[in-house]
């Protein structure tokens, strides 16, 4: 039997390491808006001003370097033995939250808040890609705080650990057990023998949209820095932007832009490599891709239909407005172009139910995921043939294929277990003040990584008001449902210590 002590420790550091390094040179990078930005102040060496963010990004991005360079150097040489799963597992959880810790300094130094609560927050809400935000004015905040919270949201992703497997050879020995910890799905796609290869590809993928989205962006008017910052967070599905009425008062080309790329960034990425390789075929014919695709269209259709018959809006806002939403919140990205709260009962309600849903498995977008969804309903389905035809063996189907009954197991604990987070993170939200709607739409909200909920926050206000106590319990579960529970949860396992 092995115990805590036979965990390679050493590795682990290590891993550590590199990523506060990758960290703080992504920090350092958020230098150039702030230096661009605020270049009166750095030419009079007013660097202390409370709306200066040159220094304070300058010193945590220093802090990170420095850490995480002194944790490799000491562990590099030590214990070279390969990356098992459970330190698969403990580096995939330990290393968000490291990069969270590391990286609420920039939002403390400058003095944007003094709550190192609301700063661990607002990152763990940018890293998790969650887009849930405490502030009240983002237009006030400083350039470069902007750019590093968008940042945040578009390192997180693809993730952290899949750009160190792309990046760094070291990373390697042990490589498929970090891959599959951090992107767990329901069959994560290696699309290469080589995992450092697969991690190479998806990260070119999401570099090339990036800058697709950038420019598609640039074109509608925006500027280089908000095409960025916007293209960061609609990739990534994390929904920060840099308007306090987020996407609201963008041109119709500018929302129908950004509802292409967040449609494209809620389907596996597997699907993105397959038709770069003109594999056109598989790609029509993914049961997964069809019923996101049907969701979406289906969920529109009937949201703007009540806004055409109960609210008389125009036709071409209704579709817009409806089309938006609803893609952002499947996808679970987050803008808000309209106030969703303020359509009939039974839009929003349905928008509610998006937040369970999710995006396409291998997306980067929360939730359940479609493809659970459908395994959820086939095996219900077949149950009732099971019934009828006990000795029949009746495989749940997918793609054509049939799906191994410990998938199935998996899939039905999952919904359980999320279920379960949902209700018991609802009831511990609500014992903190927060009332009925307010507690099931900020859990729902932070559990499926989406943002904006219902209640106290809805779609225009924010999570500011929400406990410290609230705001730890709602950082812990963006963590969860990230990492899609498992990874998670099996920490909390003493079997997973006691192997």
């Amino acid at each position: 039997m092995s115990t805590i002590r036979d965990i390679n420790r050493y590795a682990i550091l290590k891993v550590l390491g590199v990523l506060l390094i990758i960290e703080g040179l992504f920090m350092l990078l958020s230098l150039l808006p702030s230096a661009w930005y605020d270049r009166q102040c750095l030419s009079n060496m007013v660097l202390f001003e409370p709306t200066h963010d040159f220094l304070p990004l300058l010193i945590s991005g220093v802090i990170a370097l420095s850490i995480g360079s002194s944790l490799y150097i000491f562990n590099r040489n030590l214990d070279q033995n390969s990356i098992g799963k459970r330190e698969g597992y403990i580096i995939v959880s330990l290393s968000w939250v490291a990069i969270s810790i590391f990286g609420a300094l920039p939002f403390m130094l400058s003095g944007v808040t003094t709550n190192y609560t609301d700063a661990f927050f607002e990152t763990m809400s940018g890293f998790t890609t969650t887009g849930a935000s405490i502030f009240t004015d983002i237009e006030a905040l400083p350039k470069g705080i902007l750019f590093w919270r968008a940042l945040t949201q578009w390192i997180g992703g693809m993730g952290i650990i899949v750009l160190s497997l792309a990046v760094l050879p070291i990373l390697g020995i042990g490589g498929m057990q970090l891959f599959v910890a951090e992107v767990p799905g329901v069959t994560p796609d290696k699309l290469t023998p080589r995992i450092t290869q697969t991690a190479k590809n998806l990260w070119v993928i999401y570099v090339a949209m990036t800058l697709f989205c950038t420019a598609f962006l640039i074109f509608g008017g925006l500027s280089i820095y908000d095409a960025l910052c916007h293209s960061f967070t609609t990739l990534s599905t994390g929904g920060f932007g840099t308007k306090n009425d987020s996407v609201a008062g963008f041109s119709p080309y500018l929302q129908m832009v950004l509802i292409v790329f967040m449609y494209l960034a809620g389907i596996n990425f597997s699907l993105h490599f397959f038709a770069l390789r003109r594999r056109f075929k598989y790609i029509i014919s993914n049961e997964e891709l069809k019923n996101y695709t049907y969701i979406i269209l289906i969920s529109t259709a009937i949201i703007t239909a009540s806004l055409l018959i109960l609210k008389n809006v125009a036709f071409d806002k209704a579709l817009i407005d409806s089309l938006f939403q609803v893609v952002s919140i499947i996808t679970t990205t987050g803008f808000v172009s309209a106030d969703y709260l303020t359509w009939p009962t039974y839009s929003w309600l349905i928008i509610f139910l998006l937040m369970f849903i999710g995006g396409c498995a291998g997306s980067t977008g929360g939730g359940i995921k479609v493809v659970r969804i459908v395994l959820l309903f086939r095996n219900s389905k077949l149950e009732l043939k099971r019934l009828i035809h006990p000795q029949a063996l009746i495989p749940v189907r997918l793609n054509g294929k049939s799906i191994p009954q410990h998938i199935i197991f998996n899939v039905l604990a999952f919904f359980l277990i999320y279920i379960v987070i949902f209700a018991t993170g609802s009831l511990a939200v609500s014992m903190m003040g927060l009332d009925f709607e307010s507690s099931i739409g900020a859990v729902a909200a932070s559990l499926g990584n989406i943002g904006p909920g219902i209640g106290s926050v809805g779609p225009v206000l924010n999570y500011g008001l929400i406990p410290d106590a609230g705001k730890w319990l709602l950082s812990f579960l963006m963590l969860l449902g990230r990492l899609e529970l498992f990874t998670v949860l099996i920490l909390f396992s003493a079997a997973f210590w006691n192997k």
